[in-house]
Formats: C-alpha cells, sequence, structure tokens
C-alpha cells in the first residue's frame, strides 16, 4: 500500500487533491482517472477511460444529452447540413450486392452515365460484393472528399462496364414528394428539418401554386426533427410578422425567442393541415405547435414524440461531440413540448412507443395522458389546448393494422419488395418508360397484374418467406401499392412513392377530407 501511495503521489500533488480537506468534485474525477491509469492491475486505454466515464456521465442526466465519437458525429451532422461529397447515388442492398436506385441529378454519376439497376461489383479493384454488405460501408466506401476520384467496375446485364467518377458535393434533400393531391389541394412531405429545408418548402409551393393549388397538406410523420432554425423559418412562411414561434429557457444559457420577421407570401392558401404521429419529433413538433397554437392549420393524426430539450453542440479537438441539454422549448402558447422522464432511466424513456401501444394510446384518443389541470388558449382564436408532452392533435386518427399480417411483416423484414421491384425493372424498364414516358402516366395507368403478385410471391419463396394466402389476402391492396410505388420511385423519383401509397394511410384520407369540408375545418380551428 505505501508502494502504491508512493506510486500516485505526483498525481495527487498535480491535482491538489493531497489537501486534508475535502477535493473539488472536478478535481475528485481527474483524480480517479489518473489514479486507474497509473495503478490499475492491467493496461488501460486512456481513450477509452475517458470516453466510458463521460459516457456514464451522460446517462445521469436527461434521455437526449449523449456523446458521439468522430465518425458517428460526421454522420450525425451530414444530413442536417443539406450536402456531403460523394458520387451521387441512391442505393439498395439486395443480397450480397448494391445496386444503385437512383442517380442524384447533375452529380457525378449520371454525368458518367451510370443507370438505375446497375450493380457495383468492384471499387478501385476490389471485390465490393459480400454477404454481410450493409450501408454503413458502402457510404464509407464512396463518399470522400470533394476533387477525389474513384474507379468502378458496374454490371448492366450480362456486361461489365468501368467507371471513374470525381466525387462532388451532393445535396440532401428534405422535401420528399411534392404533388397536387387533386386539382386544388398540394401535398408537400418533408423528412427532416435541414439547413435547405425553408427554400425546399417555399421552391414546393411555388411549384404547386403554379399548378392550381388552393389548400395545403403538409406530411411530417416519422420526421424525426433536426436544426431548430429551420422550423422557425418554415412556420415563418405560413405566420405574420412579430409572431413568436418558439422560446428557449435554460439555467446557464439567455432565454432566446424566435420570431417571424417578414410579411409571408402565403396568406392565400386557405385550408392546410399537418400530418404528425408519434414520430414527429423536435422541430417537427415546434413547428405544428406553431401552426396550432396560431390556429393557422388543423393538426391531424397522433400524439408526437414529445421532444423539448435544446441539444448545445460541444465539439473536442478529435471530431467527437457532447450534445449537452441546455434548455427547454416551449411553443407559443407557453406550452412545454417535452413529455416528462426520470433522470437516469434513460431505458424507461426508450421504451414510451412500447408504453403508448399498449396502453391503447395509438389506438384511442380517450387513451392519451394530457394535463388537464393546466389547459392553454390558441393566440387567434382561444381554443383550448393541453400541454403534458408532445402536441395533441386536433383531429386524432387511429393506428390502422387492418391490413397488417404477418406474411406482409415477412415480405417487408427480408426485403422482399425492394428485391423484386429491382429485378423487374431490371427486365422491364425501357418497356415501361416507353408506354409511361410521366410518372402521372404511370401513375394513372399502370396496374399490378397477376403475374406480377406471382412473380413477388415466388421471389419471397426464393427468400424464404412461405407463401401464405390468408395473410395475403389480408394484405393485398397493402402489397399492391408497395409494389407500384417502388416501380415508380426506382422508374422517376422519390416524391412519387408517397403518390403510389398515401391512398392507405388513414392520416392523409382524413387531412384530404377535412380539406374539402370547409365548414367542419372552420369550426375546428374556431374560424367565425
Amino acid at each position: 500500500m505505501k508502494n502504491l501511495i508512493k506510486l500516485l503521489l505526483p498525481a495527487l500533488i498535480l491535482l491538489g487533491c493531497g489537501r486534508s480537506d475535502a477535493a473539488n468534485p472536478y478535481e475528485k474525477l481527474f483524480y480517479a482517472i489518473n489514479a486507474i491509469d497509473q495503478a490499475y492491475v492491467d493496461e488501460v486505454n486512456a481513450d477509452t477511460l475517458t470516453t466510458e466515464a463521460i459516457v456514464a456521465m451522460l446517462k445521469t442526466l436527461d434521455p437526449h444529452s449523449s456523446y458521439t465519437d468522430a465518425e458517428e458525429t460526421k454522420e450525425l451532422t451530414q444530413p442536417l447540413d443539406g450536402k456531403f461529397s460523394g458520387i451521387g447515388i441512391q442505393f439498395s442492398i439486395v443480397k450480397d450486392t448494391v445496386y444503385v436506385v437512383q442517380t442524384t441529378v447533375g452529380g457525378p454519376s449520371e454525368r458518367a452515365g451510370l443507370r438505375p439497376g446497375d450493380r457495383i461489383i468492384y471499387v478501385n479493384d476490389t471485390l465490393f460484393t459480400h454477404p454481410k454488405m450493409v450501408n454503413s460501408e458502402v457510404l464509407k466506401t464512396l463518399r470522400g472528399p470533394k476533387g477525389t476520384k474513384v474507379a468502378l467496375k458496374v454490371k448492366r446485364g450480362e456486361q461489365m462496364i468501368d467507371f471513374t467518377l470525381t466525387r462532388d458535393d451532393i445535396p440532401i434533400y428534405s422535401v420528399d414528394a411534392v404533388y397536387m393531391a387533386d386539382p386544388t389541394t398540394g401535398y408537400i412531405r418533408v423528412s427532416r428539418f435541414a439547413e435547405s429545408t425553408p427554400d425546399e418548402v417555399a421552391e414546393a409551393i411555388a411549384k404547386l401554386k403554379k399548378q392550381g393549388m388552393k389548400n395545403l397538406i403538409i406530411d411530417l410523420e416519422d420526421n424525426g426533427g433536426g436544426y431548430l432554425g429551420a422550423a422557425h423559418g418554415m412556420a415563418s412562411q405560413f405566420l405574420k410578422p412579430g409572431d413568436l414561434v418558439v422560446s428557449t429557457k435554460g439555467r446557464a444559457v439567455p432565454d432566446r425567442h424566435f420570431n417571424v420577421s417578414e410579411k409571408n407570401n402565403n396568406d392565400d392558401i386557405e385550408r392546410i393541415v399537418v400530418m404528425v404521429n408519434q414520430y414527429s419529433a423536435s422541430a417537427s413538433e415546434i413547428f405544428s405547435g406553431a401552426m396550432q397554437d396560431y390556429d393557422r392549420a388543423l393538426i391531424v393524426g397522433r400524439r408526437t414524440f414529445g421532444k423539448g430539450l435544446v441539444q448545445t453542440p460541444i465539439p473536442f479537438p478529435d471530431g467527437s461531440m457532447i450534445r449537452l441539454t441546455t434548455a427547454r422549448y416551449y411553443i407559443p402558447s407557453g406550452r412545454l413540448i417535452q413529455k416528462e422522464y426520470e433522470k437516469g432511466h434513460s431505458e424507461e424513456y426508450q421504451l414510451d412507443m412500447l408504453t403508448r401501444y399498449e396502453s391503447g394510446e395509438l389506438f384511442s384518443a380517450d387513451s392519451v395522458k394530457l394535463d388537464t389541470s393546466h389547459p392553454y388558449k390558441t393566440l387567434r382564436n382561444g381554443r383550448t389546448v393541453y400541454g403534458g408532452g408532445g402536441i395533441m392533435p386536433d383531429v386524432f386518427v387511429p393506428l390502422d393494422t387492418t391490413q397488417y399480417s404477418t406474411y406482409y411483416r415477412d415480405l417487408m423484414a427480408k426485403g422482399v419488395f425492394n428485391t423484386f421491384a429491382l429485378k423487374y425493372l431490371e427486365s422491364n424498364r425501357e418497356r415501361l418508360l416507353k408506354q409511361f414516358p410521366t410518372e402521372d402516366d404511370f401513375a394513372d395507368k399502370f396496374v399490378i397484374t397477376q403475374d406480377i403478385l406471382d412473380e413477388l410471391i415466388q421471389t419471397g419463396e426464393n427468400e424464404e418467406v412461405p407463401f401464405k394466402q390468408e395473410g395475403f389476402d389480408t394484405s393485398r391492396v397493402l402489397i399492391e401499392s408497395i409494389i407500384k410505388g417502388l416501380i415508380e420511385r426506382d422508374l422517376y423519383e422519390n416524391g412519387v412513392y408517397s403518390r403510389a401509397v398515401n391512398h392507405l394511410n388513414p392520416v392523409f384520407r382524413e387531412a384530404l377530407r377535412l380539406i374539402h369540408n370547409p365548414e367542419e375545418y372552420n369550426r375546428l380551428l374556431g374560424n367565425h
């Protein structure tokens, strides 16, 4: 023991922890790391030790304070920055092979002549097919600094073709779909709130107005959020100058208020419906909450996630980062978005979706626990709204499981739909493009035949998904819509998939119904 004390004495002196009085808690932490580093029975890695200490500390706080290493940090921030450097393809992995699903317009792959359906076999003369291929490996290999080159050997049919591509900046779009749902109703799906989102939404609205849009559906289902500034910028396109979009309050940071600064150009949009569900979070809740609080839109769907904590990024020199919760979001009526949590119990927090399912909340509005003890009022029409975590929609739409079957589940889990769509297009792409020159032609005239369904069923059998007649009958309409949507997406562009499947979504159907019932729409909003 005396030898151990002698060994640790330099660290004690350095840290000032050799005093008789109690150590400062921060000194105590460094002292413990030094002690382990210098005296532990086995060799330790100082980086690992420090990382584990940071992670353990953050676990005692809220569920959203987190640590990411350098690679995780890069993957986390790239989708929100609006671009990355790469070759510009959307891909799918089928068994052991990377298939090109789409090329980015104007990107390196399109310029070089890669086509949807091409299979990437070699990258820089190294075989790039194996049964354990995952998305992260593909991204790590194909992305890289702007201006660097990558050599590909691509199989097209039975032909092998060599390509040399120069990586370039590739935009990441947050607006996934834009189309006219009917002659007067536009539809915009926003998948994330990135730096470019407000501009993308503005462009989408301008496009739809040229096509005769009078009313608008904004789809934020499954949108997990992103930048606060993007939510502020998007809300500013619908609210009035001076309107507060959101405020943040914290212990050690100044309060911040995000107001609309300029007049918007969209007062002529008569009725707006925002679609949300239990996975709509953070920036999605800021936007939908502000639209609800100012009575500018009806919110339709299910109670949102309830993430109202502000994370401030604290980067380290090695590229790693802490995202530390420093404040809370409050929407204009004064409601706190964040649902309840207990510090240090993130496991329970992560199980919240299962709890909602088991409690019946996803199927009945009566099962939703709202904080009715503290009602709030909307700011234009004085409607009563409640806090308690997340945004409770003005019109609740239960989760629909009537078309769900284990057969459909197994087809989806095994990737059968994507496998079938890619193989079908290998043989039929040119014929389909001649027969259906535009996506409108395809949407209106293409029919899923029994032959196509038989091919899908056989693809499932090949992937060890045995055919189940009862499950197929239950899910047939869903299966047909997904097949059509995937074929259409791979022929034209991503956005058309939503048009192919939206008619099956009860939240979309309710949104469209309310758009076409101005009396009910106005009554629910409290308009007089």
